[in-house]
């Protein structure tokens, strides 16, 4: 069953991440420029504002947090705050901006973007490695979201939101290349669209349906496997944390709810947990090799 983790009333939270160091969950709400660090053992929740939207947040291996940015990747302070330019992306496109984004297993930082005004073709995903360049890895896409890998690193899951499809590329770990592109599930369009996804322990993809009041689970060969009903229609990441890694965190957004809408879904913002019977696997930190 579905319980309320924190009770926010987050704008657009999203991207959901376990810090197992420290044992807590990093997640941001993006227009707002808030990295949230929540301590679910203790239910604090401790936020860091920056100056602009933050699409995504990474562990770095020193320590540090890496963040997808309005305008590129920065290496941020998580204690004080204070932020560095690592790479700078589209600086020609005052448009977009950076959207969700995850870590491989070569500890390249995979991120991508968006038009905030929903033209569609004018993102794209980027890869930053460890020495700090960044290579566009997929173009014209046109709202860039969810990306993990299968445990055996060789299946990349991609989503481009406005596709109403989860993707596979096949990928090579050791140059991070994706290659031959396939539609792996497609969403019916009353369904809602995908957004975020995880890929789990046993190579189940999860993935939040945004306008859609759920979380799927599918099996490696497609087929669906589970509907987690959600209090909120607009349901955006999930991610595996705890000690066990078997909890199951969900985020959720209120950004453009109707007056009618709010009152029907209270609780729109919010972080939910879950305890699903299956863990997800470790995440990777930025910068390790």
């Amino acid at each position: 069953m579905v319980e309320l983790a924190l009770d926010i009333r987050a704008e657009l939270a999203e991207g959901p991440l376990w810090d197992d160091r420290r044992q807590r969950l990093l997640f941001v709400d993006i227009m707002r420029g808030l990295v949230h660090e929540f301590d679910p053992a203790a239910g604090t929740d401790r936020i860091v504002e920056f100056p602009w939207p933050v699409g995504a947040v990474a562990l770095h291996e020193n320590g540090d947090w890496v963040l997808a940015a309005a305008d590129g990747f920065h290496a941020a302070n998580p204690v004080t705050g204070e932020t560095r330019l690592i790479a700078a992306v589209e600086a020609d496109r005052p448009g977009n901006r950076m959207n969700d984004g995850y870590v491989d297993a070569r500890g390249r930082f995979w991120a991508g973007t968006m038009n905030m005004h929903k033209v569609r073709n004018q993102g794209t995903l980027y890869r930053l490695d460890a020495d700090g360049s960044v290579s566009p890895m997929v173009t014209g896409v046109s709202t860039s979201n969810g990306i993990d890998w299968s445990p055996d690193n060789r299946t990349a899951y991609y989503v481009d939101t406005p596709t109403g499809r989860i993707d596979t590329f096949d990928f090579d770990l050791s140059t991070g290349v994706l290659s031959h592109r396939h539609s792996f599930v497609e969403i019916a369009s009353g369904d809602g669209s995908p957004d975020g996804l995880i890929v789990d322990a046993e190579g189940f993809v999860w993935v939040c349906l945004w306008q859609g009041a759920a979380v799927r689970r599918y099996s490696p060969d497609g087929r669906l496997d589970r509907v987690i009903p959600m209090p909120a229609t607009k349901v955006t990441k999930c991610a595996f944390g705890g000690r066990n890694l078997d909890e199951l965190f969900i985020t959720t957004a209120s950004i453009g709810l109707s007056d009618t809408e709010r009152a029907e879904q209270p609780l729109a913002g919010a972080l939910f947990r879950i305890r699903p019977g299956v863990k997800g696997k470790p995440v990777n930190r930025y910068g390790r090799t």
